[in-house]
């Protein structure tokens, strides 16, 4: 063969070269199209059952000189990209994705601001009396706690459990936290109820088991209160951020994820902390991000650790239950720290009293 005719057959494998690579973008758009019609359609997005149909289809008209197993490799990458592709579509289309917004999300409540450094959001699971609930708020307070958190309407998984205090618990929580110039918190379990809440409360807590509730959350996306939006029970990470997304797509940006332990098939704590779940949350959107350590230990002997790596791994924040007197709490009083064990856990996890600028609990 003569040089010259090197040199055509070199310049023909360029030419097909482009022609691949304009086929495969031109495919990687018609993907994102389909993307897009199922979305609008509520059609499931990915079908693995057509891929495989669309595979057997190319080999069987595999003319060859590649072999079945080549082609059948290619293109299981060309598909693998397509998905890929589709993810990364669907992760930037968020209001709350990282590539709309590179600064951290910074709420201010009050004097509190949460986005920022560390905060303590401490508390008993449920408002059970006012002497309970002025107990924990002085102490908090003396400690340096900006934040107070109560339930009032407790989810429980016997109908027989105490089920919170309702109305009269927020009142307390409302009175004690104001007395002490705290942030309070709770959760708010029923669209019925969302006024009623926010009537009392400075953050509105969405519960795992309502993580799912599109309703629910909804409605509170149409309050003018910052929203705490805990992670489901087995929720995935991407579920997790599309529950934030019907929040913040009501008009309420002010959203505070929080971690609290997914279950998986340990019985050596309550639930399995995600530690992972943290940074690519931080990665994935601009929105705060903390962690329920007493939920998902569900003991109190390992929180301080817990907590620690929660830190380590970017939290913005950590939620800490406290009790004066967890042994007769009426509810979670095994994950309950009293006074004590919760200023050794303040040491044990290195957090600091706020400093006068903004009240934020602070890492030295």
């Amino acid at each position: 063969m003569t040089e010259q005719g090197l040199d055509q057959l070199r310049k023909e494998l360029v030419d097909i070269n482009f022609a691949i690579l304009n086929l495969l973008n031109r495919r990687g758009r018609v993907v994102t199209e389909v993307m897009k019609v199922k979305q609008r359609g509520d059609i499931p997005v990915f079908v693995p059952e057509r891929e495989q149909r669309m595979l057997e289809e190319i080999l069987a008209n595999n003319p060859g000189p590649f072999p079945d197993k080549t082609i059948s490799h290619l293109f299981k990458e060309i598909f693998r990209a397509s998905v890929a592709l589709m993810e990364s579509q669907q992760e930037q289309g968020l209001r709350i994705s990282r590539t709309n917004r590179k600064e951290d999300l910074r709420i201010r409540i009050g004097k509190r601001e949460l986005g920022g450094d560390p905060v303590v959001i401490a508390g008993p699971c449920a408002v059970e009396s006012e002497s309970q609930m002025e107990m924990v708020a002085a102490d908090l307070a003396r400690l340096g706690i900006g934040f107070l958190r109560g339930g009032t309407f407790k989810p429980r998984s016997s109908p027989y459990a105490f089920q919170g205090m309702g109305e009269p618990g927020l009142e307390i929580l409302r009175r004690v936290a104001r007395k002490h110039d705290l942030v309070s918190v709770t959760e708010v379990m029923d669209t019925r109820t969302v006024d009623l809440v926010a009537g009392y409360a400075d953050v509105l807590q969405i519960g795992a088991r309502n993580m799912y509730n599109y309703a629910l959350l909804r409605e509170v996306g149409r309050c003018d209160k910052p929203v705490l939006l805990k992670r489901g029970l087995s929720a995935t990470i991407d579920e997790f951020l599309w529950a934030a997304e019907y929040i913040v797509s009501e008009g309420n940006g002010n959203v505070i994820l929080c971690e609290r332990g997914i279950r998986t098939f340990e019985r050596q704590t309550r639930n399995t902390l995600d530690i992972s779940a943290v940074p690519l949350l931080r990665m994935k959107t601009y929105l705060p991000v903390i962690v329920d350590v007493s939920h998902a230990a569900g003991r109190k002997d390992i929180l301080a650790p817990l907590a620690r790596a929660a830190l380590a791994a970017g939290a913005n924040g950590i939620m800490v239950e406290v009790h004066p007197f967890p042994a007769v709490a009426r509810s979670d009083s095994q994950q309950q720290l009293d006074i004590e064990e919760f200023r050794e856990f303040l040491e044990q996890t290195g957090l600091s009293a706020p400093s006068a600028a903004d009240g934020a609990t602070r890492t030295p």
